[in-house]
């Protein structure tokens, strides 16, 4: 499987973009945003979302990000939606001058969370990994492409046949910003078997 632009789809497809073999770039709109009832009790299913399918099992998503966000909950990264009420997202999403958070939203069955780590708001730019086994999942972040950091391990309910995955950005409030992605490579899986307790009996 190769990353393949003439494979990539839109869901809710922006005013402003552009596509190249080496380069996506997109100019959020206001109001744009993913996320599910947990804690705010409201339901945003507005961000545009550029993936493409799959049936494969197993591998890993490489792609750099790079974002001149400026204004609260301004974010882009990856994404695997496959419906609203089951996704996972992870990003930067810019909160003042200090800091922002580097973090990642899993939402299965319409609940969303979110794990999040505060990083400074002078880093502009962020790689990701994603990567796929069965239906679990591995998500990584890197600053310099070379050296990656699990962010995440989850389980998607209705992760386990065909997926679609890719890149997103968004700005939640009255804001836009431009959200360039690179260096997109579609790889062998990364997350490698687990070498330690061996599974329970089933």
């Amino acid at each position: 499987m190769n990353f393949d632009i003439n494979n990539l789809q839109w869901i809710r497809e922006p005013a402003d973009y552009a596509i190249s073999d080496d380069k996506i770039e997109i100019i959020t709109e206001p109001y744009t945003d993913l996320w599910q009832r947990t804690y705010y009790h409201f339901r945003n299913d507005s961000a545009p979302v550029l993936q493409m399918q799959t049936d494969e099992k197993f591998f890993s998503f490489t792609v750099k990000t790079q974002f001149y966000s400026k204004h609260r909950f301004d974010q882009c990264g990856i994404v695997m939606y496959l419906d609203s009420d089951n996704w996972i997202k992870a990003s930067v999403e810019y909160e003042n001058n200090r800091f922002q958070h580097l973090g990642s939203v899993v939402t299965n069955s319409g609940y969303s969370d979110w794990a999040t780590t505060e990083i400074d708001a002078s880093i502009k730019s962020m790689w990701y990994r994603f990567s796929r086994r069965d239906d679990d999942y591995c998500i990584e972040c890197s600053e310099d492409g070379l050296t990656f950091k699990q962010m995440r391990v989850c389980h998607m309910i209705r992760g386990n046949g065909t997926i679609r995955f890719g890149v997103y950005a968004c700005s939640p409030e009255d804001s836009s910003f431009k959200a360039t992605f690179t260096n997109m490579e579609i790889t062998e899986c990364k997350w490698l078997a687990h070498d330690g307790q061996q599974p329970d009996d089933k």
